[in-house]
């Protein structure tokens, strides 16, 4: 039992730091939709076959045409006190990571503000307010606006920037009129008949994992699409649980070994005690079945108590290092945890060890002669 506690408390600690601090990391990941993000940081011709593919494509969670970058910028305004410029224009659609738990704009009149854009401008969500754009048409300055309703307002954490999500239909009529092309509801009548679009100049992609970030990268550059990530970050996060899953790797095996070594002793030495008593009871008509099971029996029992012991003490462990580690982290943070399947499985192995231990010391016990037992009557 004290093998096993020393063996099982200390590994239990280790696994449960590095489970701990690196889930958490891979939860500040996943929990920002734009670690998952791919930006294009030049323009293309990227036409529906395009956009067909990469929506086919395992690796892709989202993804949606976007306008020329220059025409992502607009001016926001409710009235003469509350305004903002340049605010970054981002269409969305159903499925957007960014908007997850809130309404997607559906209609052409819909948008939702980042917190930043709905502080500037003092408003929340069921307002109104107008999106100002303007273009330089035959020598003269042109200035449209579209009134839009607010469905929703992104906290700070999901997006930071200024941004109004909207419609990909509305992105593209704000295009096409900066372009020069007339616009039914903009309230310009100049400017030329629209032209059917083929092609798109950029794309908002997100990959479906952390773990297919690289992958999507690469195939992007590949097509010749210049790309921007945090794949530095997401890095940093792989290498620290390759480099912990290695240290924890090298630590486990030798207490295995040493404790393998333990049991291996203590056994042997048990039955070297009790060896009169053994013979006894095959003296007594127990065959060489019954006495392997009957220590590998203890054995297992012994190992069960002594990994209970020592889940008791990872636990004060635990705390411990949650209260003292805690204080340098937040509050809704953890240093040190397991999940109940890592307890399960740290069981089966503190008992297949044990057993595979037991088994060979069995073989020792079916050695024993009954007569032995008759040489001290």
């Amino acid at each position: 039992m004290a093998s096993i506690v020393a063996v099982v408390a200390p590994l239990l600690l280790l696994f449960g730091l590095k489970f701990g601090i690196v889930s958490q990391m891979r939860t500040e990941l996943l929990s920002d939709p734009r670690n998952l993000e791919i930006r294009m940081l030049a323009s293309a011709k990227l036409d529906q076959v395009w956009f067909d593919k990469m929506r086919q494509s395992q690796n892709v969670a989202f993804i949606l045409p976007m306008t020329r970058s220059l025409n992502t910028i607009a001016d926001l305004y409710v009235d003469s006190r509350r305004f903002a410029e340049s605010v970054e224009l981002i269409p969305t659609a159903a499925g957007d990571p960014v908007l997850s738990g809130v309404s997607i704009p559906s209609a052409r009149d819909e948008v939702v503000l980042s917190a930043s854009a709905a502080t500037r401008l003092g408003i929340q969500a069921g307002e109104k307010i107008q999106i100002r754009v303007s273009r330089i048409f035959e020598n003269r300055t042109e200035r449209a606006q579209i009134e839009v309703r607010v469905l929703a307002v992104l906290p700070t954490e999901s997006f930071s920037r200024p941004a109004v999500f909207l419609s990909l239909p509305l992105l593209v009529e704000i295009e096409d009129f900066r372009d020069g092309f007339k616009i039914p509801g903009f309230g310009i009548e100049t400017g030329g008949e629209i032209q059917p679009r083929t092609h798109f100049a950029r794309a908002r992609i997100y990959a479906d994992k952390i773990e297919h970030v690289e992958n999507l990268a690469n195939r992007l550059t590949e097509e010749g699409i210049e790309t921007s990530s945090r794949l530095a970050e997401i890095k940093s996060v792989q290498s620290i649980d390759k480099v912990l899953g290695i240290v924890f790797g090298v630590i486990a095996w030798i207490a295995i070994l040493g404790c393998a070594a333990s049991l291996i002793g203590a056994l042997m030495a048990n039955i070297d005690r009790k060896r009169k008593d053994l013979a006894l009871l095959r003296l007594m008509g127990y065959g060489k079945v019954a006495m392997q099971l009957y220590v590998v029996m203890q054995s297992a029992l012994l190992t069960f108590v002594g990994f209970c012991v020592g889940c008791l003490m990872y636990l004060l462990g635990s705390q411990l290092f949650n209260q003292m580690l805690g204080q340098y982290m937040q509050a809704d943070r953890f240093v040190c945890r397991l999940e109940p399947i890592h307890f399960i499985f740290a069981l089966a192995g503190a008992l297949l060890l044990a057993i595979i231990v037991a088994g060979v010391g069995g073989v020792f016990v079916t050695k024993i002669e009954p007569a032995e037992s008759l040489r001290d009557l």
